[in-house]
């Protein structure tokens, strides 16, 4: 990544006339009743209109998780569907929408490949992540492509406001489980960091039942992660810093199909492993310009790269997309009523493959705004975005939303909102299989939330939801994406929050009809019921928690033929503080051993599922030593 070029806009920004709050957001990410991805600024997370689920720093520590994917699977509305294993790589349906219909960001930046629109959620370290939000809903008004069924935002750890807090983590499980960290936080009244590293390696599992015999190794995981988040108050009013993640490592996966030979036409079996990398850089200034006018400038680069071996053979495939982006964006209280969003987009992708593109390069520039009315009886938001694309023309985004409180501890919230996704470089230009003349699927959804404080201690939110998807892309009889597919997902999600007995529990439900409007067909690997349930409470120094999971029967493709079983998964989980410094920490997960598949695979013979870990745990120690 070319870093002086990308901090070049921050030496030329005339800075006497622009300024900021210090800190605001550093401050705001480790708050769990705020929201930052909603609308790009800090608000009260009630006041939003986005349905919304955040786990801060806390939260992580508490839950334990091993991944991010492991996280969003909490998330009413939210389901995972992997490949088998740690490291696989995971579909992400949010709403029933699917993974490249979702808009993924670190530090605001997309990650998401721009060839096949997968994110590699599954390469993100946990240890270097402070805080995750997930937006249920369309989002297009403020992010434009990708966010028609939701936003997951991840934000990498920040530092602590006074003084110096080294932290060094080891961890050691099932299936020869290696977790390692380390890392340093540190803050002053001007200055704050965060610099931190990882280490973690797995033996794995065997991801595929009956296939070739080359298949019957287990298939490692290694991952290597590289944070850094910087931040500056120039004064009260300026603020400049960059965010720094860098993950990159080796996987290795079962490939029951085979490779196809040229010349004898057959299948060959293969042993394949891909070394990876998912990387994004930001720079910022964030000002305050007066007490009505605050404005951010932002300016980032973020790079999905990966080249696939085999053991066997000296096949190599390479897939590296590149992407820089720009946003401006200006926040403005108009009076006590109304406040006001203006600001700009641009981003530019590049595509560096074996495989020679038609085209390997796309520019995307937008301009949106957004109006907020504050009543005393109900409040509006009413927003227009649009987006200007290099490859398919122009693209407008509505939304609008109506909000009455009820009382002073249930308020209604009533949504409509269009979304949109742009065709991927694989949909447009891969050599033989694309289609240049492919339009954007587009979305318009129509939600009425109930978010209700019931009493001091246990808090409801709750969504009835529609989306009507049009132009959504399929292959076509001529091997090629069309623009013929159209889907209904009807929708209940609900989030309970509250304390029992001094246990602290959150329980998601969430009840989806996804079809496809043609055939009346369930939508693939959407699971119409899931459930999940976590208990935690603390002992003075002994934590203990556990975790229940919950997902009906689904079917693995669109024609309904192939059935994919239901599931429930328990997990237990403890930490023990020995003092101030040392915390120990053990959890079990799939406590009960439960057999189950996600996702199928088709090999020659026959079809099976892919393995999902059975019984697995893992011990750890974090040391936090006082500086």
């Amino acid at each position: 990544m070319n870093f002086s070029r990308l901090a070049l806009p921050l030496i030329l920004l005339p800075t006497a006339h622009v300024f900021a709050e210090s800190f605001e957001r550093d401050q705001a990410l480790k708050l769990p009743d705020v929201l930052i991805s909603a609308n790009r600024q800090v608000e009260a997370r009630n006041d939003s209109s986005a349905a919304n689920t955040v786990f801060t720093r806390d939260d992580i520590e508490r839950l334990q998780p091993g991944s991010v994917t492991d996280l969003l699977q909490r998330v009413p509305g939210v389901q995972v569907s992997q490949t088998g294993g740690r490291g696989s790589l995971p579909g992400i349906y949010i709403r029933g929408t699917q993974s490249a219909q979702s808009l993924v960001l670190v530090d605001g930046q997309r990650i998401g490949n721009s060839t096949s629109g997968d994110s590699n959620l599954q390469h993100l370290n946990i240890e270097q992540i402070e805080r995750v939000e997930v937006l249920r809903g369309s989002r297009s008004v403020i992010y434009g492509s990708d966010a028609i069924g939701g936003v997951i935002q991840i934000f990498t750890r920040r530092g602590v406001e006074q003084g110096l807090q080294p932290r060094l983590h080891v961890g050691v499980g099932s299936n020869q489980t290696w977790e390692r960290s380390l890392g340093l936080s540190g803050g002053d009244q001007q200055t704050r960091f965060n610099l931190g590293a990882s280490l973690d390696d797995t033996a794995g599992i065997d991801r595929t039942h009956a296939s070739y015999p080359s298949d019957g190794d287990h298939d490692a995981y290694r991952s290597k992660s590289v944070s850094l988040s910087l931040s500056h108050a120039v004064n009260d009013d300026l603020e400049v810093g960059a965010n720094l993640l860098d993950n990159r490592g080796k996987s290795e996966f079962d490939n029951p199909f085979g490779r196809f030979d040229p010349v004898t036409f057959e299948s060959v079996q293969q042993q394949p492993y891909s070394e990876f990398a998912v990387s994004s850089f930001s720079t910022y200034v964030d000002g305050r310009i007066n007490e009505r006018w605050k404005s951010r400038l932002e300016l980032g680069h973020s790079e999905n790269r990966e080249k696939t071996f085999d053991k066997l053979s000296d096949e190599r495939t390479v897939f590296n997309t590149y992407r820089d982006s720009l946003n401006w964006q200006n926040d403005l209280s108009l009076d006590a009523r109304n406040s006001l969003i203006v600001g700009g987009d641009w981003y530019e992708d590049r595509v560096n493959s074996s495989t020679a593109f038609d085209e390997d390069s796309r520019w995307n520039r937008a301009a949106f705004i957004q109006h907020r009315f504050q009543a005393e009886v109900f409040s509006t938001e009413l927003g227009l975005r649009r987006d200007q694309n290099q490859q398919f023309g122009g693209q407008n985004s509505w939304s609008g939303t109506f909000t009455l409180p009820l009382n002073p501890n249930n308020d209604l919230l009533l949504t409509y909102s269009e979304g949109f996704r742009a065709p991927t470089f694989n949909d447009l230009y891969y050599p033989d299989f694309s289609n240049p003349d492919l339009k954007p699927e587009t979305s318009k959804s129509y939600e009425l939330q109930w978010r209700s404080q019931l009493t001091d201690s246990a808090r409801l939110e709750a969504s009835l939801y529609r989306t009507d998807l049009e132009d959504a892309i399929i292959f076509g009889s001529s091997n090629r994406p069309e623009n013929v597919a159209s889907a209904r997902i009807n929708g209940f999600e609900a989030a309970l929050k509250q304390d029992v007995f001094g246990w602290q529990s959150n329980l998601g439900v969430a009840i989806i009809d996804p079809r496809d409007r043609d055939t009346g067909h369930t939508l693939a690997r959407r699971a119409r019921r899931t459930l999940s349930l976590d208990l935690d409470r603390q002992f003075d120094r002994l934590g203990l928690g556990a975790s229940w999971q919950a997902v009906s029967s689904s079917y693995d493709d669109n024609g309904n033929t192939q059935p994919l079983g239901g599931y429930a998964l328990l997990g237990l989980r403890s930490s023990w503080a020995l003092n101030r410094e040392v915390r120990l920490e053990l959890k079990v997960d799939n406590l009960l051993d439960k057999g189950y598949s996600r996702a199928l695979y088709s090999y020659d013979g026959g079809q099976d599922g892919y393995r999902e870990e059975g019984r697995a745990w893992v011990f750890g120690v974090t040391w936090t030593p006082a500086w």
